[in-house]
């Protein structure tokens, strides 16, 4: 090959890669909850895997962190034990984990016998995985974690598999 023909694969090759990387910085980026999103999530009627009314009204005045996922989910079921060795780390600081399960009941029933957590767990299904889009979810993939803070306002979300630094330190600023 002449030095031309590997001036354009270079240029190609590095266009390609461009193109790449602003591709997935648009495909995991996601917003913060909106006002009427997360009025919408207070007032929905979540119930628990067991049928039972959640109250809703009890996670008020806390920082949430709120994790969207699903058993079938590779790294949601990843991420669930930190979650509940961090809702036990920042229990006394106010802060609730929320899990809202975007399956079946039955199939979370299931899943929690096998995996069960300190920190609730509601039922989500479809109209949860339309709420996690409507909270800044722009692609509807799992697992979508937002944290609240006590006022009510949206501080921070992460579109896959959140770190234990990473939660940490979202929480730690919604304080």
């Amino acid at each position: 090959m002449n030095r031309r023909q590997w001036i354009s694969i270079i240029a190609i090759s590095l266009a390609a890669l461009l193109a790449g990387v602003l591709t997935s910085q648009w495909i995991y980026k996601t917003g913060l909850a909106s006002d009427p999103a997360i009025k919408a999530f207070f007032a929905n009627p979540w119930q628990t895997p067991d049928g039972k009314s959640a109250d809703t009204e009890q996670w008020r005045g806390k920082v949430l962190v709120v994790n969207f996922w699903a058993s079938w989910c590779p790294p949601c079921v990843e991420e669930m034990p930190t979650l509940d060795k961090l809702q036990a780390e920042f229990k006394a600081q106010n802060v609730l984990f929320v899990g809202i399960g975007i399956d079946s009941p039955s199939n979370i029933r299931e899943f929690l016998e096998k995996t069960p957590v300190s920190y609730p767990i509601v039922i989500g299904g479809l109209e949860g995985s339309n709420l996690s889009k409507q909270m800044g979810n722009s692609q509807g993939a799992l697992p979508y974690t937002i944290i609240i803070n006590s006022q009510g306002k949206s501080t921070s979300s992460k579109l896959g598999k959140i770190s234990e630094e990473e939660l940490k330190k979202a929480i730690k600023s919604a304080l």
